[in-house]
């Protein structure tokens, strides 16, 4: 195995373990909770939205974590975090007991986020950078995966087991990724403040938006919405992150080839299309729904972080940040903001997919007008 793949796989660990598993195991997991009677519905989807709040500050403090602890250290602290977390989540401590670790578990996922891409890249030669980024941000739809897989068989045994077989899945990838770990810079030219970028900021913050019912009640649709089980919810779940890491190995390569601004407008109109399909009422249309937002969800983060090298160069960390900044901003407003709403509406899942459209839908349009602007061209090595 070469250099390249070893960090990357290494990286691509560590956005398993903070977004598949630590967030989006979640997922399977919300009617699992609600039925035990362990937080009802709108506790639930508050729930999802600490862990977006928890993101958001983890995305923050990523580069300064970087700075004082090392990228390697930073990880290995994020790695430690998701898995205290999880294991805290076994015992029914009441609504609060599970909005504090849920949070944890999202700023561990923000710290990891935030610096195991650009590290990567970093890590690289230029011409395998698309690739690597692929491999990276594919890692969130192979945690998510394995999360589909892992929940079904562990809620036999209960929900306590269930969170603790899931810190035990961490436990193994961190022992994996630890000495692997890539590395990069947090000084110097990788420092300085990135240049600006509010179209593709603004972007990212709507495409987070409009996945805010996927990555959240996905699940819960299949299985309360449509009637179908939580069993085939958690099989939905699985097609959302197989889906996921085809986007975000296909999305790689074809940054690598077409470049980012083109490729990212191709993802954002296949997530307008996931979530028009969504909305369509009765049961044929959940899996092809699945897919593509799973396809859609990895991949567009995927070129957003090539994007950002294309667009900053050495201070690409920096814009990333940002961007995954952004992201995390939208995202909670809009997680807390439809967690309301689905519990005003009667817990109706059309009401917060058909939100969800109208923010991918602006997403697409500013995706069209970036693609318009002219290429940025840098003077900095890159």
């Amino acid at each position: 195995m070469t250099s390249f793949l070893l960090r990357a796989l290494a990286g691509a660990a560590a956005t398993a373990s903070g977004n598949g598993l630590a967030r989006f195991a979640y997922v399977p997991l919300f009617p699992a909770m609600v039925g035990a009677g362990w937080v009802d519905g709108g506790e639930a989807g508050t729930l999802g939205a600490a862990a977006l709040l928890g993101y958001l500050i983890g995305t923050l403090l990523g580069r300064r974590m970087g700075r004082a602890l090392g990228v390697p250290g930073t990880l290995d602290a994020g790695m430690g975090l998701i898995v205290l977390s999880l294991a805290a989540c076994a015992w029914n401590g009441g609504f609060w007991w599970f909005l504090v670790w849920r949070t944890m578990a999202g700023i561990a996922g923000g710290f990891l986020m935030a610096l195991a891409g650009p590290a990567t890249q970093a890590s690289v030669p230029p011409a395998r950078r698309g690739a690597a980024g692929g491999i990276v941000i594919s890692g969130v739809g192979s945690g998510i995966a394995i999360g589909a897989v892992a929940v079904p068989a562990l809620l036999a045994g209960g929900l306590a087991a269930t969170w603790l077989g899931l810190a035990g899945l961490v436990l193994l990838l961190w022992a994996f990724a630890h000495p692997r770990w890539p590395d990069m810079a947090m000084t110097g030219v990788a420092a300085e403040a990135p240049p600006r970028a509010r179209l593709l900021l603004l972007l990212y913050g709507l495409h987070g938006a409009g996945m805010v019912p996927p990555m959240v009640y996905l699940a819960d649709l299949a299985a309360r919405g449509r009637g179908l089980g939580v069993g085939i919810g958690a099989l939905l779940w699985l097609v959302f992150g197989l889906a996921g890491v085809a986007g975000g190995v296909l999305s790689g390569r074809v940054v690598d080839r077409l470049g980012g601004r083109p490729t990212l407008r191709l993802w954002l109109l296949i997530q307008v299309v996931a979530l028009a399909l969504a909305l369509v009422p009765g049961p044929l249309l959940v899996v092809p729904a699945a897919a593509t937002a799973g396809f859609a969800a990895v991949g567009v983060t995927t070129v957003t972080l090539g994007v950002s090298r294309e667009m900053a160069g050495p201070r690409a960390t920096g814009l990333w940040v940002q961007c995954t900044a952004s992201f995390a901003v939208v995202q909670t407003v809009v997680g807390f903001a439809l967690a309301a709403l689905f519990a005003a509406s009667g817990e109706s899942h059309a009401a917060v997919f058909g939100a969800g459209l109208l923010f991918s839908l602006a997403a697409f349009g500013a995706a069209v007008a970036l693609a318009r602007q002219p290429p940025v061209r840098l003077a900095a090595v890159q």
